[in-house]
């Protein structure tokens, strides 16, 4: 099947549109690099936009009426956004949820050594990397200290145009002889990912000076003794902003895309409607997911199911555990994860007639996993067919697609999670290339289709 180029049917009035959407998304990038920080994002444009706190509301024992308009926060790591509609909660949701957590290398608990006269940071990385992509560039530090007497700190070190950037040294050239013999998965050791923090030691101390001096700086500039680390959350990420990426400015190279892009889309879809929905709507932004939305802020866990349930005890003047699983039975889903776009340069791992082409518009993926389907959300025949009139009917340019050649590889999102409550889901999202490197590149075209299509099923899906 053909699928026309996107940007060959928008007018001067949806350029606009577009370049107004991508810009918008390029500061929900930069001002979200992490999972905490992509929560408060949410969370502050939803108040604006008139939601309501959860908690505030049961506080209250507040009755919910079709189009109100609530917000869960879940530990600051995983929000959910509910607009009510007209039909009752029994008879389902749509649901568009993505996954605001992405690759990323994190700071041990006890990370902090000494050697040869540089001051450096024991890490583990966080999802699946090339762990060789992340040495010798400039690393920013985003994340919060917890300290003992209940107060926050919150780390953000590199991403003004005077803070000092840190970083993962490589090895020369000259001397890599051995390094480049290896194989790409063993050139990088894990252990090997210690970034470099300071290499001045501190005036008058003669134990361990350079870490001394690193944390004299923790201390006078953030109030952050070394003992504050074992309750502290640090990742570094890439430093500095995401930008327009070819020189048509047709695409966007940033961190994180992966799945931020279908994070940003799925917020602004919700923000889109302006009328009560016929059924009620949730744009659900979950943690984890790139290490298998484990945890009490990944999917696997009962915050979704728990705030279903608080709100059926608001809306209806009986709650049942009955009513519960009706609501989450009959509800449709949108699991709305990144696909692998086709590249060229790598045509070998894909199988082009059923990948994901940057510029062709929104990706529905029937099934992920690896292999045989292992692990696969496989969406229903009768679903999909309901989700092409959908796009259809409301002229929005969408592609299927697989994550490569049957025996490359494979991998997986939240539909399957989902897909336990026996509700209809399918894996939606933006083609990314360079996924899961520390700099990835999405279509424009793409990220305004991602948009218009999530709307389109909040407001159409029945």
């Amino acid at each position: 099947m053909y699928r026309e180029n996107a940007w060959k049917n928008y007018d001067e009035k949806e350029l606009v549109k577009l370049e107004s959407s991508a810009r918008h998304y390029r500061s929900f990038l930069d001002n979200g690099k992490t999972e905490r920080e992509c929560a408060a994002y949410t969370i502050e444009k939803a108040l604006e936009q008139g939601y309501m706190d959860l908690n505030d509301v049961m506080a209250q024992s507040k009755r919910l009426q079709p189009g109100a308009k609530v917000y869960v926060n879940c530990m600051d790591k995983a929000v959910m956004l509910f607009h009510m509609g007209k039909n009752g909660l029994e008879k389902g949701m749509n649901i568009v949820g993505s996954h605001i957590d992405s690759p990323r290398i994190d700071l041990k608990q006890n990370p902090f050594y000494e050697d040869s006269g540089f001051a450096y940071a024991d890490t583990h990385y966080y999802g699946g990397i090339k762990k060789y992509q992340w040495v010798a560039r400039a690393l920013a530090l985003h994340g919060v200290v917890a300290k003992k007497d209940g107060t926050k700190i919150q780390i953000s070190i590199g991403e003004k145009d005077d803070d000092p950037v840190v970083g993962i040294s490589d090895l020369l050239i000259h001397l890599s002889r051995d390094q480049m013999g290896k194989k790409a998965a063993e050139v990088i050791g894990g252990e090997d990912l210690d970034i470099m923090m300071c290499g001045k030691p501190l005036a008058g101390e003669e134990k361990e000076p350079v870490k001394a001096a690193l944390l004299k700086i923790l201390k006078d500039q953030y109030g952050i003794e070394e003992e504050d680390m074992v309750s502290a959350e640090i990742e570094a990420v890439p430093a500095g902003p995401a930008r327009e990426y070819g020189l048509d400015r047709s695409m966007i190279l940033g961190y994180g895309h992966d799945d931020r892009v279908c994070a940003y889309a799925s917020l602004e879809a919700i923000f889109s409607i302006s009328e009560t929905p016929e059924y009620t709507c949730c744009c659900l932004m979950a943690d984890k997911e790139e290490i298998g939305s484990v945890g009490a802020t990944g999917m696997r866990a009962m915050y979704f199911e728990n705030a279903v349930a608080e709100l059926i005890n608001l809306t209806d003047d009986c709650y049942s555990d009955l009513k519960l699983r009706r609501a989450l039975s009959n509800s449709r889903m949108l699991s709305c994860d990144v696909s692998a776009g086709f590249d060229p340069l790598y045509a070998g791992a894909f199988e082009r007639k059923n990948a994901a082409i940057l510029g062709n518009g929104v990706c529905f993926n029937k099934f992920t996993g690896s292999g045989g389907k292992s692990g696969s959300n496989d969406a229903n025949a009768e679903y999909i067919g309901k989700l092409r009139k959908i796009m259809d009917d409301n002229a929005i340019a969408w592609q299927t697609a697989e994550l490569g050649r049957v025996d490359v590889g494979g991998g997986g999102t939240i539909a399957y999670v989902c897909a336990l409550y026996g509700m209809e889901v399918i894996d939606s999202g933006v083609a990314v290339l360079s996924m899961h490197a520390p700099l990835e590149v999405i279509n424009k075209a793409d990220l305004y289709e991602a948009v218009k299509a999530y709307a389109a099923f909040m407001k159409d899906a029945k």
